[in-house]
């Protein structure tokens, strides 16, 4: 897609601070950051959102699920238990899909946010 930033970021034509990289996955640190740890995870492979996904995409929407947790942990926000078992820390995963899901760029990205709250617009 000529136009689609988040295929110019992941041909290295457009500047980015690249967490994560493989043949499939790309993951940056969003620019305009709405929690202490904002990631954006895309594919390579343009798909312009979750729902144009299809039984072609199954293995990497897998690996965009399971590279989510790995960050987060690798970012501090991963989540742990006490020696009761109580939780602590975390991290949201966030998919937005259409105009109405709040989709701005149509390009698939799952948003990983984590750190201390209050994260912007939400308390």
């Amino acid at each position: 897609m000529d136009n689609c930033i988040f295929c110019k970021i992941a041909a290295k034509q457009i500047p980015s601070s690249i967490v994560y990289e493989d043949d499939d996955l790309l993951a940056f640190k969003d620019i305009n950051p709405a929690a202490p740890v904002h990631l954006l995870l895309i594919p390579k492979q343009h798909v312009a959102s979750l729902s144009d996904c299809d039984d072609s995409h199954t293995e990497m929407l897998g690996k965009l699920l399971r590279l989510a947790p790995k960050l987060a942990a690798e970012f501090g926000c991963a989540v742990s238990h006490d020696a009761d078992g109580v939780p602590s820390g975390g991290f949201k995963t966030m998919i937005n899909s259409g105009p109405n899901g709040g989709q701005e760029v149509y390009h698939l990205h799952m948003h990983v946010y984590g750190g201390p709250r209050p994260w912007r617009g939400q308390h």
